[in-house]
Parts: C-alpha cells; sequence; structure tokens
C-alpha cells in the first residue's frame, strides 16, 4: 500500500469512527432519554469491563491458573456488595498481587 493510498484509507476511517461517534452526541443534545435507553446505557461499562477480564481468563492458548480464577471471585463479590467498577478493578489488582506473591500465579 502506497503511502497516498494509506492516507485515504485513514482519512476514511476518521471520518467514519468521528460519524459514530458525534453524530449521536449532536442528536439527541438536549433531549431526555427514555428509561429504558438510560438503563441499556448504563450496561455498557460493567460490560466492556467483563469482556476485558473474560478475554484473559478464558485464553485458550494459555494454561490454566488459579490466581486469575480466584481473583475474578473476589471481583465477583465486591461487585455483589459495592456495585462500583472502581472498587472491583482495585481489589481484582490487589487480590491478583496477593495470590502471585503466595506463588499460586
Amino acid at each position: 500500500m502506497s503511502g497516498s493510498d494509506f492516507l485515504v484509507f485513514y482519512g476514511c476511517v476518521l471520518v467514519v469512527m468521528l460519524a459514530c461517534r458525534c453524530l449521536p452526541l449532536l442528536a439527541l443534545k438536549g433531549r431526555p432519554l427514555s428509561p429504558r435507553s438510560t438503563e441499556a446505557l448504563a450496561l455498557i461499562p460493567p460490560a466492556a469491563f467483563a469482556a476485558l477480564v473474560a478475554n484473559d481468563l478464558f485464553d485458550p492458548a494459555a494454561p490454566l491458573r488459579a490466581a486469575p480464577l480466584l481473583a475474578a471471585g473476589v471481583v465477583a463479590l465486591v461487585a455483589r456488595r459495592t456495585g462500583s467498577l472502581i472498587w472491583c478493578a482495585f481489589s481484582g489488582m490487589a487480590a491478583y498481587a496477593a495470590l502471585v506473591a503466595l506463588g499460586l500465579g
């Protein structure tokens, strides 16, 4: 791919990405969303976090280890108790670090 072809491709991708991200914001500016839409949008951060975690937990190429699974259990307990994404991330990192330090990783 030549340099000019790359720039055209990059420009097209940039325009599409900006349109997909900015047009909905501009179209919905100042309009109230329905409760159902607000509820659905509130599920995006936990779903993204779960996708990142599942990608690491269920990697078929990696050997099965106890530390990630146990840390995920700690995160599930914290999530059930607090419902906070920040506390889930912090507790998961702390649990994983402690389990690796104990030799379970």
